[in-house]
């Protein structure tokens, strides 16, 4: 059996003396493209920051690839797309193909004047991401979409294999997600990646995902997309009551 890319076992986080998230066991395989939903305040960046390394745990482990969290082992195979990625200062006076371009530099590259295969690397990102016409145009000129996708892009960049976004609809058009989301698709049936993907937009996700993860301080719900629970179910699985104590349907035919 090939062992999956991301495996939680057991996994608590506590913040300033609170429990944010606990009990978290999932492991996710290659080629997956898992969201991850739930209310505001539910664990799901902690979540994300935890498997990055940036947060530590309470309790339990995290393997990325049979590594633990910021293994020098992990460099350059994690592709991290946060909240705020897209949202450059609009005096940033960068193109597209010199953003992508930075997702080519690191640590062991950085000083290094020859090309190395880089702008091989930034080309084919952007190409991967379908903003070849306007690479060479400045960032801040960008529609929301178009910025997500530039972000992406110098993720791949990177030649990482799992890709983790935090949010990354919030604040893009329909149409513009409507693309966005067809790109992450194909990035999984077409590239191979591995995509877990951190989302409010419950009916988005519900439409692109291979499976769904409720979050909310624990796995409420884990299983695939066509599987996740109607609004009753769900707030069965929450913990939350009805305050009503006779049925809308009913009284609604009986007043029609």
């Amino acid at each position: 059996m090939v062992a999956p890319i991301l495996d939680v076992c057991d996994l608590s986080v506590v913040r300033s003396g609170k429990t944010i998230i606990k009990d978290i066991c999932l492991t996710v395989d290659e080629g997956e493209f898992v969201g991850i939903v739930g209310p505001n305040g539910s664990g799901k960046s902690t979540f994300l920051l935890a498997i990055l390394g940036v947060l530590r745990t309470h309790s339990g482990t995290i393997s990325i690839y049979g590594n633990p969290p910021r293994s020098r082992n992990l460099h350059r195979r994690i592709g991290w797309v946060s909240q705020a990625a897209s949202n450059l200062p609009r005096d940033v006076k960068l193109t597209v193909r010199e953003l992508v371009r930075l997702g080519t530099l690191h640590s062991g590259n950085i000083f290094d004047i020859s090309d190395n295969g880089r702008r091989e690397k930034t080309l084919r990102a952007i190409e991967m991401v379908g903003l070849e016409d306007v690479q060479n145009t400045n960032i801040s000129r960008l529609s929301g979409g178009q910025k997500q996708r530039a972000v992406i892009a110098r993720a791949l960049a990177t030649e990482a294999d799992f890709i983790l976004l935090d949010e990354p609809l919030v604040g893009i058009d329909r149409d513009s997600r409507n693309s966005f989301l067809k790109l992450l698709d194909g990035l999984c049936h077409d590239q191979g990646k591995t995509i877990l993907m951190v989302s409010h937009d419950l009916t988005a996700i519900s439409q692109t995902a291979h499976r769904m993860i409720f979050l909310e301080e624990t796995i409420r719900f884990d299983g695939p997309t066509n599987r996740f629970p109607d609004l009753e179910r769900l707030a069965d699985l929450r913990g939350i009551e009805g305050v009503h104590d006779y049925d809308w349907n009913v009284n609604k035919n009986q007043g029609a």
